[in-house]
């Protein structure tokens, strides 16, 4: 799950992180990335130097280029917490990962003046009227590379109040996380297969296309392939196929080229360790040619699930349904 804050100056984002960290959440913030901007330049990190910079960078790659940043660091298998999510659009980007939560952290307007002059940061307003111009300049403006606090916190999943003590605060983001991890979604069946397929597809030893199967029955993966050149032949990317290696146009001299389909090897692994896979389900990276078509009829596989259409599928399409093997595309989602 990953978990991004926002919230106004002083509301207390580093108390809940702080509070996330400590439950094994690793930490990233969006202002760490302006910061390394700010320190290749050889500038010094300031307040307004981070605004600026910030902004500069919305409007030279665009507004949601800090998100993406960070999301380029993330691991699927961990939690995070993504701190310092002050535009819409990086929302927006955090939001194509699907255990992506906003939780914004609020307080009464005097408590959070009183907090930022309590911690004595370089730059800091120091009095009311200062923080409240500062307040006015981050809730939002006509430009949508600035921050626009107003409308980013009013796209969270969730609120906590943050006008009490520490204790309250925890407790407020512990139950946060118990509603959010409820709605937590998995892939499903489908997707969970694909993914392992093209996986399997990097293991792919073919230069023109890199293909991978994946043959699954209850649920459970009963046999791989990928194609390349076969067992005890050299490898095609290192010469071992000669149509392969001309680096030709595509869809030429098929009839030439010495590479096992990806459909082709799975079905023969199955065979060569005695799997039986009648009535099993094929997942591909690419819909079957002809001669994949033919053997996934005869071994008695009854669906095939793929993710992209292969150049040449008009005839697989037709022969597969005249044999009663149901097909379908994947589609493809974030």
């Amino acid at each position: 799950m990953i978990i991004g804050l926002t919230g106004k100056n002083g509301s207390g984002k580093g108390m809940a992180s702080d509070f996330l960290k400590s439950m094994g959440y690793h930490y990233h913030s969006l202002s760490d990335a302006v910061r390394e901007e700010i320190t290749t330049r050889g500038q010094k990190i300031t307040r307004d130097i981070l605004i600026t910079t910030a902004n500069e960078l919305r409007a030279n790659f665009g507004p949601s280029i800090l998100a993406e940043r960070v999301l380029a660091k993330l691991d699927p298998e961990k939690n995070y917490i993504i701190d310092s999510i002050r535009n819409p659009f990086e929302v927006e980007a955090l939001r194509r990962r699907r255990d992506f939560y906003l939780l914004m952290v609020d307080a009464e307007t005097k408590l959070r003046f009183e907090r930022l002059k309590a911690r004595a940061r370089e730059n800091d307003p120091q009095d009311y009227d200062a923080f409240l111009k500062l307040e006015a300049a981050e809730a939002g403006s006509n430009n949508p590379n600035t921050q626009q606090l107003n409308r980013t916190c009013d796209m969270a999943d969730a609120k906590v109040e943050n006008n009490g003590t520490l204790e309250e605060l925890n407790d407020e983001v512990r139950q946060v996380l118990r509603a959010l991890s409820a709605n937590l979604t998995r892939p499903s069946w489908d997707e969970y297969f694909m993914q392992i397929a093209m996986v399997a597809a990097l293991r792919s030893n073919c230069i023109k296309r890199k293909v991978a199967a994946v043959i699954v029955r209850d649920h459970r993966v009963i046999s791989t392939g990928y194609n390349g050149t076969p067992r005890g032949i050299k490898n095609c990317n290192e010469g071992g196929c000669p149509r392969c290696h001309t680096f030709g146009k595509s869809g030429e001299h098929l009839d030439e080229c010495l590479c096992a389909h990806a459909e082709e090897n799975a079905i023969a692994q199955a065979a060569y360790h005695g799997v039986r896979i009648s009535g099993a389900t094929l997942y591909s990276t690419y819909s079957p040619c002809l001669r994949c078509t033919k053997l996934i009829i005869n071994s008695g596989i009854e669906e095939v699930i793929y993710s992209q259409a292969y150049p040449m599928e008009k005839i697989p399409m037709q022969l597969l349904g005249q044999a009663g093997v149901k097909v379908r595309q994947l589609e493809n989602k974030q």
